[in-house]
């Protein structure tokens, strides 16, 4: 038996595992490398194994980072079954088409470069890596399961999907090998939740595994307060709109964070520390990914069940969901009182561009930082502090206010990884530090080893272990 690490080794995104045996190969998960140019191609490059080979895939949920080169392992030759929850199928049935098509577009502009400016860099990214069409197409591979039934991919293998409380239908994935006398089970952690959030459960606690691969986005550090980061929310909103009377600009993924903001607003304006907000949700995607998740109730943990009985009840935000590119390019002309949300979470594609070109040089305005920033990204340049930024050919002075609210994190922080470990009756025998950048990686494999006495490694990608 072995595991291949294709993803996700020493870096947060590109999520892929393969699993071998005698009898079968599979992966889990399939995801984008996100992070600027380097990361578009690294996506271009052929996968380094035959997808033709592969008996089927797992998904821990729909996030692009872990779901987004479907469609492309389809392209070349994968024709077997995707199994995931049914919620990450629907949300799936909105992200890859969209990632198709953004990736159509971003392919318009590279062929516009490249014939216009002689820019030979361009040339291998004038074709996208899938179109919408190709991503749609994909989608009838995909099958459903239920969170905690026990399902058979194939006659050597049985798997479990648990509750990873991330975002709408994520996954922790059990998996119990056979391979003639010798058997083991796999645990992926996928991307844990962090517990004690609005919306979404806790995350499922696991007892047992022989190999564990777990994430470590956020290993090195602690989520902030969670009632100060509240805090600091309101203060930023209230400092924009009614002092340097602006517009507050949140780049926010589609799926999960956009809906807990609409949460929060709501609550706080029920308690009073926010009042006539005028929120305007500009993603299609994050109003789709909203629908979804109205029809998930089941899903849902009982303050969230509570508050959606109570939503017409009261005082409440006034929000506007665009849908046109004319509305979404009306929002530009808002010089003050608005909150927008928009995506991509970290700048680097989608409407959220268009509204930083239009805001971020002026003082008057903030941009709220409320999730994840990968190395190489746009967002993350700004968190850093850059003085400037391109966008659209033109270098524009970030003159905003930019604020970063750490404990929106939809990721687990290390005290609640260590507890999330501490759910295991026994260390299992091999344990495996993914998902995470290679400096917070190995910080948090030392903290592992030191404060609960396991044994782990920290893979590279392309690294193979005999489990």
């Amino acid at each position: 038996m072995k595991i291949t690490f294709l993803g996700a080794a020493r870096a947060v995104t590109g999520s892929c595992y393969m699993v071998e045996t005698s009898q079968v190969r599979f992966l889990v998960d399939c995801g984008m490398h996100q992070g600027g140019r380097p990361a578009d191609l690294n996506n271009r490059r052929p996968f380094t194994f035959d997808p033709a080979s592969i008996d089927f895939v797992l998904l821990t949920h729909a996030h692009i980072d872990h779901s987004g080169l479907l469609p492309k392992l389809t392209l070349e030759g994968y024709a077997g079954p995707v199994y995931t929850t049914g919620a990450t199928i629907d949300l799936l049935r909105i992200m890859l088409p969209d990632s198709g098509h953004l990736q159509e577009v971003e392919a318009e502009r590279a062929a516009y470069r490249h014939y216009h400016g002689g820019n030979n860099h361009d040339e291998g990214e004038t074709t996208p890596i899938y179109t919408a069409e190709q991503a749609q197409a994909c989608l009838a591979q995909v099958r459903a399961v239920d969170y905690d039934r026990p399902t058979n991919p194939h006659a050597s293998v049985r798997c479990i999907f648990r509750d990873a409380g991330h975002i709408l239908g994520s996954a922790i994935i059990e998996v119990w090998l056979s391979d003639g006398a010798e058997q083991r089970k796999l645990v992926f952690s996928g991307d844990l939740g962090q517990p004690g959030r609005p919306i979404l459960r806790d995350p499922a606690i696991i007892a047992e595994a022989d190999v564990l691969l777990v994430e470590s986005t956020y290993g090195n550090r602690a989520h902030r307060n969670f009632a100060a980061t509240l805090d600091e929310l309101v203060r930023a909103v209230n400092h924009t709109l009614y002092e340097k009377r602006g517009n507050v600009i949140v780049p926010a993924f589609a799926v999960g964070r956009t809906q807990e903001l609409l949460y929060y607003f709501t609550r706080l304006t029920r308690e009073g520390r926010l009042h006539d907000l005028h929120v305007y949700v500009d993603s299609p995607m994050a109003t789709a990914a909203t629908q979804i998740t109205l029809r998930h109730m089941e899903l849902f943990d009982k303050e969230a069940k509570q508050m959606l009985v109570e939503r017409h009840s009261g005082d409440a935000p006034r929000l506007n969901f665009t849908e046109s590119v004319q509305e979404s390019m009306a929002l530009n002309n808002i010089r003050s009182g608005a909150i927008i949300v928009s995506a991509s979470g970290m700048c680097d594609g989608g409407r959220i561009k268009h509204h930083l070109r239009y805001n971020i040089g002026s003082a008057q305005n903030t941009i709220l930082i409320t999730g994840f920033q990968a190395k190489g990204t746009l967002g993350r340049r700004i968190v850093d502090g850059a003085k400037s930024v391109r966008l659209f050919g033109e270098e524009i002075a970030v003159r905003a206010e930019i604020f970063t609210l750490g404990g929106f994190s939809a990721h687990a922080d290390q005290p609640a990884l260590l507890r999330w470990l501490q759910g295991f009756r026994r260390p299992p025998r091999r344990t495996f530090i993914v998902h995470g950048e290679e400096d917070i990686a190995l910080g948090f494999a030392h903290t592992v080893g030191t404060q609960l006495g396991w044994h782990v490694q920290v893979p590279s990608e392309g690294e193979s272990a005999e489990i």
